[in-house]
């Protein structure tokens, strides 16, 4: 049996988990934490993983490889669910970010140190447990996203979900899709029209890179 306390380290009590043969540990004990690529039950969902690039926030790239993401199978599931919805509407997801490594928390933490728009490394977020998506719609037949008032990782009110001096079609299409998301479980962030999670406990933290689950996933 894998020992589990010596692949764990501790951050302000917090249980982080960098060594892949633990997760494999907890994925045989409980499948349900498997971390699915999303392609690979989605094979028509578009990618634009921007912090495997340079237009992001921190204006660097934080991920080496742009090709995969990653959510827990209960996520990825209700992912499904929601694009089977926004097939009928001849619409898809468009992918920014998903599983997200705790040790780049902790590195967007150190520049905006604002919990309305970054995890607190002292929690955690649902990015590191693989619970939480960055995501928008496209129109299938153009590509092209709907439009929702501001762009990815708009740092302001306007991005807010609460947020309403916008047109009815902008409206129209932040209810689409936060109405999608939550009818399969997912929760909206208030302070981000993009950003949904489940809210399911027992989900440890991870600082496993990319290269890890993608080498090994089956």
């Amino acid at each position: 049996m894998t020992c589990l306390p010596s692949s764990l380290f501790a951050q302000n009590d917090l249980k982080v988990i960098k060594n892949y043969s633990v997760y494999r540990h907890l994925v045989q004990t409980d499948s349900l934490k498997k971390m699915i690529e999303l392609k690979t039950i989605l094979p028509g969902i578009q990618y634009d993983l921007r912090y495997a690039t340079s237009d992001n926030f921190m204006h660097k790239q934080l991920y080496k490889n742009g090709s995969s993401t990653f959510l827990r199978l209960p996520a990825a599931r209700a992912l499904v669910k929601v694009q089977q919805e926004l097939d009928k509407k001849d619409l898809s997801l468009k992918i920014w970010d998903a599983y997200r490594p705790y040790s780049i928390t902790v590195m967007m933490w150190n520049m905006i140190k604002d919990e309305r728009y970054v995890a607190d490394p002292k929690k955690g977020s649902g990015h590191n447990r693989g619970l939480a998506v960055d995501l928008t719609i496209i129109d299938k037949t153009t590509g092209v996203e709907l439009n929702m008032g501001t762009g990815f990782d708009s740092f302001s009110d306007t991005a807010h979900q609460d947020f309403r001096n916008l047109s009815p079609d902008i409206l129209r299409n932040r209810d689409l899709l936060r109405t999608s998301m939550e009818k399969y479980g997912f929760k909206a962030l208030e302070t981000e029209w993009w950003h949904f999670y489940m809210d399911i406990p027992g989900y440890e933290l991870l600082d496993i890179p990319f290269e890890k689950f993608k080498k090994n996933f089956n």
